[in-house]
């Protein structure tokens, strides 16, 4: 009998696979060794290691989203009572010339009623960006961002008008409208601004 026999009794035992490390179980090379106990994650390609946490919104960025909606509800208030006053005014008009002919006050009564029109349908156009830059919150990008800090910027600036006109008038009415419209508007424009914001809106998205 020779050594390569693999019946002879004196030749070299038979190569063995190497013994499990530690009691765990050899995996083939180029598969990740497997624990005990823990099932292993499947990697899908695209998306990361691991459980994602959950994203949430911040504080700050929550409370402008609340805030659009308030000034959508203001602003739908005033253009529906601007398209009253605007109808009403209308009619007057109509009603004066049906009585007194075509006269001066009907013409003013008529422009005015257009006014009142194209200014309630600015507030409803308002509204409408309002409510859907608040929607756009929990998924939109830069674009909702920057749109979002513009709006509450022009907002403020539009307060700080009331305000002074408010001074001028002594109206305390106007001047609450002012300070909510700088408050609001500040806060709005500060979220988008904050580094909070900026994170949120450039998060990753799968």
């Amino acid at each position: 009998m020779s050594f390569g026999d693999p019946n002879n009794p004196y030749g070299p035992p038979p190569q063995q696979p190497p013994a499990a490390q530690y009691g765990y179980p050899q995996t083939p090379p180029g598969v990740p060794p497997q624990v005990p106990g823990y099932p292993q994650q499947v990697a899908y390609p695209g998306y990361p290691a691991g459980n994602a946490l959950p994203q949430t919104m911040p504080g700050l960025v929550t409370t402008a989203r609340v805030l659009l909606y308030i000034v959508a509800g203001a602003q739908v208030l005033i253009g529906i009572f601007a398209l009253l006053g605007a109808a009403t005014l209308n009619d007057a008009s109509n009603a004066s010339e049906d009585t007194f002919g075509d006269n001066a006050f009907s013409d003013i009564g008529h422009d005015g009623a257009g006014i009142i029109f194209v200014i309630a349908l600015l507030f409803l156009g308002l509204a409408a960006l309002s409510i859907t830059l608040g929607v756009k919150f929990s998924r939109g990008g830069q674009g909702i961002r920057v749109t979002t800090m513009v709006y509450g910027i022009l907002g403020a600036v539009f307060g700080v008008l009331i305000l002074i006109s408010a001074a001028d008038a002594g109206s305390s009415a106007a001047l609450v409208w002012a300070l909510m419209w700088i408050g609001f508007g500040g806060v709005m424009a500060a979220a988008m601004i904050a580094p909070s914001g900026s994170a949120w809106f450039n998060r990753p998205r799968y």
